[in-house]
Order: structure tokens, then sequence, then C-alpha cells
């Protein structure tokens, strides 16, 4: 089963964060071959949420992934948003074509509740880091859409999603994950 999570920075948790950062790595580093999309957001060169896409066995499983990483436990993150997620586009973003770098990146958050939108993948899919709804822990219910994306600007960005398809679309800048090479 595939799992978005996105851990929500707490303000002025910056110090904390960068603190964390080995042992966030290497809480990271023990789910390295379930994940399939991992980076943290950013407003300007603030951090602002770390975001990860991955296959666990089950809800269960998903839970502790996102309540057992460091930071969540020192009080770095006001939030997290954890859905079940289907890839769309059946890779990870290692096979991204348009690499670790260049150009902007962006995380684009669709919610949503009812009628579901972008269900289908959209046709510039080599802009496309990660695309698939938002899910309910069954499985059953679209509860939105989440993108990772190249685009020129934010509201490009936002384009990839049906403007009045959801109660409300954020777009984050976002990059790629991991520890630097």
């Amino acid at each position: 089963m595939e799992f978005f999570c996105y851990h929500r920075d707490r303000p002025g948790s910056t110090a904390l964060r960068h603190e964390l950062l080995e042992e966030h790595w290497s809480y990271m580093d023990r789910y390295a071959t379930e994940m399939i999309a991992r980076g943290p957001t950013f407003d300007g060169d603030t951090p602002t949420g770390s975001v990860h896409i991955l296959d666990l066995p089950d809800p269960a499983a998903a839970r502790a992934f996102a309540f057992d990483e460091p930071g969540y436990q020192a009080g770095a993150y006001r939030d997290v948003l954890l859905r079940r997620w289907r890839d769309l586009l059946g890779r990870t973003m290692w096979d991204f074509p348009g690499g670790r770098t260049g150009g902007d990146r962006y995380l684009v958050l669709g919610l949503g509740s009812g009628r579901p939108a972008d269900l289908t993948v959209p046709t510039d899919r080599d802009e496309l880091v990660a695309y698939g709804p938002l899910l309910s822990d069954d499985g059953g219910t679209w509860l939105g859409t989440a993108a990772l994306l190249r685009a020129p600007d934010t509201e490009t960005a936002r384009a990839v999603l049906t403007q009045d398809g959801y109660a409300t679309i954020e777009v984050h800048n976002w990059q790629f994950g991991g520890r630097p090479t």
C-alpha cells in the first residue's frame, strides 16, 4: 500500500530540524527500499515541511512511520497529513527524467471530498516527479490529489490540478530529499 506523508513544520523549528538532521536521515535510511519520493518544502530558504511517499504494508505501519520520525517526536512539526496514495506514474523520484537538479520543483496538494478530480495523469508526465490521488485508509474514498513536479512558477504548478475540483489547493516549493551525495 502506498502512503503520502507530509510533516508540516512548527513555526520557529528550523534550528531544531537542523539539529535533528542526521537522526532524520538515519531514520529515513531504514525505509530506503520503500521510498517512492521524499524531500523538504520551503518558503524562500526556510524549511516548512517534509514530504515522504512510500510503500508500506498497512495503515498501522504508515502511522508508525509518521509518528516515530525523530522530528515529530522532538516537536518540530505542527501537524502531519497522512493519507493512502496511489502512484499513477509507476516510478520513483529517482526515475524522474528531469534528474535531481535544474528548474523549480513544487509540491501541489489538492484537498477535497465528493466527486474525484484528476484521476488520470496529465499529458506532460515528463515534468511530474510523483502524481496520484489521496485516499482514505481503506482506499475507497477520494480525499484529494498530490503532485510533485517541475514547473517554471507557482501558477504553472497549481495548474496541474483542476482548479474547481478541490476545496483548496496548496503549492509549496519542494526539492529532492535525501542525504547530499
